[in-house]
């Protein structure tokens, strides 16, 4: 019963009551002989009520995520982590500033190869805009921490972008004479990163991180053709990584 009361209610809550008044409209078309405009609305509406559930959104999710298995032992000379966000003036335990949710999953994963590995860390993000916070110099501090050495911590701090990203951390590894780059970043922006590595001449060995989806598919229920925003979100982030990554091949 619980299952029922949460499908229903999605429908009276955004984005699901949404997607009723849109079909109710094309509806209405329909009935007044407005037949292609019926059509066009229906299919926009329910292209995007698609969008909005989870099973949807983490096959989609999937997709991207699985296209590298992390390295049963790693090996490298250098580990180089990309920033995804960060807050400037949020309080945190040793000062002041944290890391958005997707590059602290990404920075657990680096101390934990740290641990393993004794390599030297590359950490890659500057301050993309004015109140947000500057990602490598928060995640130095995070690291310290966390009983990482500075002098095992380089900063990369002037990127914006994932193609900075790269541009500016293979200034780094040539400068330093790294060959062997881990590279540790969420699983489903590992193949764009990895891509931009790849123009810059670098090639990295792919570390994924911070998953979102079980790499198994879940078992069918009607609960998940439930609309959310959270899984539209999803699968907005996964048609940006697509776009992005064919605007990496073409024109950069």
């Amino acid at each position: 019963m619980i299952y029922l009361l949460k499908f229903g209610a999605s429908f009276v809550l955004p984005p699901g009551i949404f997607f009723v008044l849109f079909f109710g409209i094309a509806f209405w078309a329909w009935r007044r002989r407005a037949r292609h405009i019926a059509a066009a609305l229906f299919a926009v509406t329910f292209a995007f009520y698609l969008l909005s559930t989870s099973l949807v959104s983490e096959a989609l999710l999937r997709g991207l995520e699985t296209q590298y298995d992390p390295p049963a032992y790693p090996a490298g000379d250098v580990i180089v982590m990309l920033g995804g966000g960060a807050m400037a003036d949020t309080p945190d335990v040793d000062g002041v500033g944290t890391l958005a949710p997707s590059p602290a999953n990404r920075l657990l994963t680096v101390a934990r190869l740290w641990r393993r590995l004794h390599v030297p860390i590359l950490l890659s993000g500057g301050q993309v805009y004015a109140d947000s916070g500057a990602e490598a110099i928060i995640a130095r501090r995070v690291l310290v921490g966390l009983g990482v050495p500075e002098e095992d911590i380089l900063l990369e701090t002037e990127s914006k972008t994932t193609t900075q990203n790269a541009r500016y951390s293979a200034q780094i590894l040539r400068e330093r004479g790294f060959t062997r780059p881990i590279l540790v970043t969420s699983a489903f922006h590992l193949p764009r990163a990895v891509l931009n590595f790849e123009k810059q001449g670098i090639e990295v060995i792919p570390y994924p991180a911070d998953f979102w989806t079980n790499r198994t598919p879940r078992q069918f229920h009607y609960s998940r053709l439930r609309p959310q925003s959270a899984a539209l979100s999803d699968s907005a982030v996964v048609l940006q990584e697509r776009l992005r990554a064919i605007v990496t091949l073409v024109f950069e």
